[in-house]
């Protein structure tokens, strides 16, 4: 087997996407609102039997490779590094042209990251660096799960380690390894005397760093206690949230994600047992970071710091997280201690805070009137400014309705005021998002028609349905074959699709002893039977087999023929129908232009095609 095919065999494409998003049972298959266009009523269909996926909002599908490849933005190399591990499969490394760019520049990152650690753990350079982990509470074992590694101070270190392993000078800088030298002649190692800790995708993939100094040269450092990886073609900060790799597993299963701000934290809260904690690293929460998170949970707790700018940073992370209609609570450490060192000095202190984390609201709550004197006007005011600021985030109507009547008791001012004032509010934002929908409609994302039922004609439709169930259910199939002609089908796509239909049956002898097709097998064979097949030929036989599915799972055999029997009776309708509206222009056509002769063959034809309608 391939490579792609001993994943297939040794993973299922169920638990792959269970990983992303929720699903639900449903007769057989799963289903769930898809992830990849905004709905309420969920279309995403996943067959376990036939490890595809589909889409009926948004006309996506595929395997479970096209669905990685998807929603993490790969290409099919990068999914296949991606679920290899996860199968158990080795993969053959490439090397040159043969290789993904992305691939090359996330080996180098991984060679880097393994180079730095042994660096760490071995050299007498590393002492100091040693001495500070240990310090910070980090065992040797703790230092080699996070893969903490030490960068020596040279120039040239890393470069010249990387350029033995054949990897060239530009796809070291592209990785962000190196620098250029200021007259742009020379590559040099970016990261010089600093303690490195990895940074990691969701996926475990090692994509940057932040290197701080090491101690001894925090006098003279002259770049910053801290500094990290460039932007590059692997590593986006905006798009990466520190040690969710390691978090995602206990955040699914706590159904909750804790929200820090420094990778230390991270590290001695997973060290001492709290291992649902990613880190934002210093910034605000961004959409991309909550989108990630929302496929694990759609709870999250902030511990930001208690100065301003972890307040300014905390209040950015809480608009994005209202926006995705997340649940968010409020972590307040005691006397502004930070997680790290609230940890070390007292666990039980850190987990009183956990436990008493405030609904966002109340902590806006509290915290705009602690500081206010409400018998003064001025502040009666401010207070009604700032907190009715926050609550027009608010999505959940129940949820504003008590904030408002909640705000109007502590203010001592009618509720319908604060409305009428929300309400003006509410309607500037709305006309603002919808100018921003606007602009921003062109880079909304959908497939050809071809897949997209939401483009299709009633006659595709009823097309689509009658070959769902002509490929789940033979009986229906047969009774296609002497009621149903190729005409009657609408779309090319479909009409292909039962053309190969019938040939299928009729080169296995009527497919004697069988309930239904095997569609696995039907499928193999329509490959090798059709000549350059394209995408969207498959996709739509992929749809056809999970319509049925999510259509009518709950109608038994008799029910079925029933609505068969329906559908092809509605199609024909159509079909005559539109070839009558064809004739009637040409008749039209004919007797303008004075022809008699054409205007008598055309009524004839019209006579005739009204007789078969009406026969059949």
């Amino acid at each position: 087997m391939s490579d792609s095919e001993e994943i297939k065999a040794r993973l299922d494409i169920v638990d792959v996407i269970r990983e992303y998003i929720q699903l639900q049972p449903s007769a057989g298959n799963f289903r769930a609102c898809c992830p990849f266009h905004k709905e309420n009523t969920p279309s995403f269909m996943v067959s376990p039997e036939k490890q595809i996926w589909h889409c009926f909002g948004c006309g996506k599908g595929g395997d479970m490779f096209s669905f990685v490849q998807e929603i993490d933005g790969l290409s099919f190399p990068e999914a296949l590094r991606l679920l290899a591990p996860k199968a158990g499969v080795t993969l053959k490394r490439q090397s040159g042209v043969g290789a993904s760019k992305r691939n090359r520049l996330l080996d180098i990152l991984d060679l880097s990251k393994r180079y730095f650690n042994k660096v760490l753990l071995e050299s007498p350079k590393a002492e100091n660096a040693r001495k500070y982990l240990k310090n910070r509470g980090l065992t040797e074992d703790q230092i080699i799960d996070w893969q903490i590694g030490y960068s020596f101070d040279s120039w040239d270190s890393i470069l010249n380690f990387l350029k033995q392993k054949k990897y060239t000078e530009q796809e070291i800088l592209k990785s962000g390894m190196t620098a250029k030298a200021q007259n742009g002649n020379k590559t040099y190692d970016r990261f010089r005397g600093r303690i490195m800790f990895p940074i990691d995708d969701v996926n475990g993939n090692t994509v940057a760093f932040t290197a701080r100094v090491s101690p001894e040269k925090e006098e003279s450092e002259k770049q910053g206690k801290y500094i990290n990886s460039p932007q590059t073609d692997v590593y986006d900060k905006s798009r990466v949230l520190f040690g969710l790799y390691k978090a995602k597993s206990e955040i699914r299963s706590q159904n909750l994600a804790v929200i820090v701000e420094g990778q230390m934290d991270v590290i001695t809260a997973y060290n001492n047992g709290f291992k649902n904690v990613v880190a934002s690293s210093g910034t605000a929460l961004t959409a991309e970071q909550i989108k990630l998170l929302k496929r694990f949970t759609k709870n999250i707790d902030l511990a930001f710091d208690m100065d301003e700018a972890g307040q300014l940073a905390a209040d950015r992370g809480i608009k994005e997280a209202s926006k995705a209609e997340m649940n968010i609570n409020v972590i307040e450490i005691p006397n502004g201690k930070d997680p790290d060192d609230c940890i070390k000095n007292n666990i039980k202190e850190w987990r009183g805070a956990l436990q008493d984390a405030k609904p966002v609201m109340q902590y806006y709550f509290d915290k705009i009137f602690n500081n206010l004197d409400l018998k003064k006007i001025e502040d009666k005011r401010k207070g009604a400014q700032e907190f009715l600021s926050k609550i027009i985030i608010v999505k959940n109507k129940i949820d504003q309705d008590y904030w408002l009547k909640k705000l109007s008791e502590e203010i001592n001012v009618e509720e319908y005021l604060l409305r009428e004032t929300l309400s003006t509010s509410l309607k500037a934002k709305s006309k603002t998002e919808k100018s921003t929908i606007s602009k921003n409609n062109s880079s909304q994302e959908f497939t050809s028609p071809a897949v997209n039922r939401n483009n299709l004609s009633i006659e595709e439709r009823y097309s689509e349905n009658l070959l769902a169930l002509a490929l789940k259910y033979l009986f229906v199939l047969e009774y296609l074959l002497s009621n149903v002609e190729l005409d009657h089908i609408f779309g090319v796509y479909n009409r292909n699709i039962y053309k190969k239909l019938v040939k299928y049956y009729n080169i296995n002898e009527g497919l004697d002893n069988f309930y239904k097709i095997d569609y696995n097998n039907f499928k193999e064979w329509f490959i090798n039977e059709e000549s350059n097949i394209s995408e969207n030929q498959l996709k739509s036989l992929d749809k056809l087999v999970l319509l049925s599915d999510k259509e009518f799972a709950e109608l038994d055999d008799l029910r079925i023929k029933e609505e068969a029997t329906k559908i092809v009776g509605n199609l024909k309708k159509l079909y005559f129908s539109n070839k009558k509206k064809i004739l009637e222009k040409k008749i039209m056509k004919a007797e303008q232009s004075g022809d008699e002769n054409q205007v008598n063959k055309l009524l004839d034809e019209f006579k005739s095609l009204s007789d078969e309608s009406f026969v059949k």
